[in-house]
């Protein structure tokens, strides 16, 4: 069976993919967010602290399961490629029932934990989830393709229909169930789909080989989740403790805005990582793409980023509601550890692309280190200030680490001068809004913040034009340039 790589016109192919399914998944990852700021509004602080519970404990476990399988099912180049993907959909389902099983046995443990036995119901549903992750699998077949379109259409099922369920449920006053039910919702609706579409038999194929070749890729990523465990299920449950569940409400609510722009990241990743992956030993190639998708991300989560910073206070006060005060200065912190999270974010994808995943494992111990040895004992003396404080260290040593490692990938590469290029849009509208608030007087109100959020957004969009014409103007011809081109 022929290789279903992608032939010829990479790079355009990659911009197209980069712009126009990045905008449509971004219109989709508003709508989480969306949901997000609608369920603050109809769920008190304790609902959505217990979800954040839920969603940490189990959804931090499943961290552990990043094993690589899509990641190396994309950067294979087997002969017969529908075996390849049955080898692969196998190994899926095997590390996916192994997990099930592991968060079972966990489940009682997290409620004696936290004191709440009120945990167990939503988390043993939850298991549901698993069986319908798994059939998402054909997913990957689209996107080694750089078939865009169908991965996104069959992707785009989860969010609509989980909104829905969720909005509907909140409103019905079912509480925290409101996201359990849109969680089961969206993700069946999603693999039904996704097996109905496709293009290879599911069925179940194993060998020894596979599972080595698997394993060697894999074990820094599963690294990488464990680190992702210990900062999140940390943070839950020394907040829990120290401060109290109202506390994890608030975290939980600035973890999801702070998520928006994580989501967008992997929307850019996604879409670049199977064309990396068929010019991995072009190294200049590599560098020219990390380094303009980089620019083009950056363009709007610095401006993101410094947004929420800006105007957290406005967001609770005007939106959704005086209750969520507390998660005020996590919003302004998170905000601009989102910012700062961006710089060289897909840098990872370049070495999976290679088959070079420990500079993943040394990124992720050091994670683990910081978090312990500072963000912790910050959250201890200082509270949700502390945390987020704490969460900026953490989210600093790692972008140097980061860049430590793209310097000796790429001959030449400087993250601090690929920073100050992101950050420069960004300061004159950060200084137009400082300036309104400097010579405003009287009582902040609603017309006065959107008119700064309006000023803000019109600035950053006439920085961005001018500093990044030249870009803009490259990735506009990808998009229109005839199809054999590029």
């Amino acid at each position: 069976m022929a290789d279903d790589r992608p032939h010829g016109g990479l790079r355009r192919l990659t911009a197209r993919g980069a712009l126009v399914n990045g905008a449509f998944l971004a219109f989709l990852s508003l709508l989480n967010l969306v949901r997000s700021f609608i369920l603050a509004h109809e769920l008190t602080r304790e609902d959505y602290g217990i979800w954040g519970v839920i969603l940490i404990s189990l959804g931090t476990l499943l961290w552990l399961k990043q094993a690589g399988v899509g990641d190396k099912y994309i950067q294979q180049d087997d002969t017969d490629q529908e075996e390849a993907f049955q080898r692969a959909f196998t190994l899926e389902a095997m590390f996916m029932g192994l997990f099930a099983l592991l968060l079972a046995a966990a489940i009682p443990v997290i409620a004696l934990l936290y004191h709440r036995s009120d945990l167990i119901p939503p988390s043993v549903v939850l298991m549901g989830l698993f069986p319908a992750m798994v059939l998402q699998a054909p997913l990957w077949v689209f996107y080694r393709r750089m078939d865009f379109v169908q991965q996104r259409l069959i992707q785009a099922v989860d969010p609509i229909v989980g909104f829905v369920v969720a909005v509907a449920l909140a409103l019905a006053g079912a509480g925290y169930w409101s996201f359990v039910g849109g969680a089961l919702a969206g993700t069946w609706a999603s693999a039904i789909v996704a097996v109905v579409r496709s293009p290879y038999r599911l069925r179940f194929r194993y060998d020894r080989g596979t599972l080595g070749r698997y394993a060697t890729f894999s074990w820094p990523l599963v690294l990488a989740g464990a680190a992702g465990i210990v900062t999140a299920q940390g943070s839950i449950i020394t907040a829990n403790a120290h401060l109290g569940i109202e506390a994890v409400g608030a975290i939980t609510l600035a973890a999801a805005v702070s998520q928006f722009s994580d989501r967008l990241d992997q929307i850019v990743t996604g879409t670049i990582y199977p064309a990396i992956c068929a010019v991995a030993d072009r190294t200049a190639l590599l560098h020219e793409s990390f380094v303009k998708s980089n620019r083009l991300g950056l363009m709007w989560a610095v401006p993101f980023g410094l947004g929420i910073t800006l105007f957290a206070s406005d967001l609770v006060h005007f939106g959704i509601g005086d209750r969520w005060v507390p998660a005020i200065v996590l919003l302004q912190w998170f905000g601009v550890t989102a910012a700062l999270n961006h710089l060289g974010f897909n840098w990872d994808a370049y070495f999976r692309a290679r088959g070079d995943t420990r500079p993943i494992a040394v990124m992720s111990v050091a994670a683990i280190v910081v978090f312990l040895a500072v963000t912790i004992p910050l959250l201890l003396t200082d509270g949700l200030r502390g945390l987020a404080i704490g969460l900026a260290v953490q989210a600093t040593t790692l972008v140097i680490v980061r860049g430590f490692f793209l310097r000796r990938l790429f001959r030449g590469f400087h993250l601090g001068r690929h920073a100050l290029r992101a950050i420069a849009p960004s300061i004159p509208a950060v200084g137009a809004v400082a300036l309104a608030r400097a010579i405003e007087s009287g009582p902040r109100t609603e017309a006065r913040a959107l008119g700064e959020l309006a000023l803000y957004i019109a600035v950053t969009i006439a920085a961005t034009l001018a500093f990044e014409r030249d870009l803009l103007r490259e990735a506009r011809g990808y998009l229109t340039r005839p199809a054999a081109a590029g």
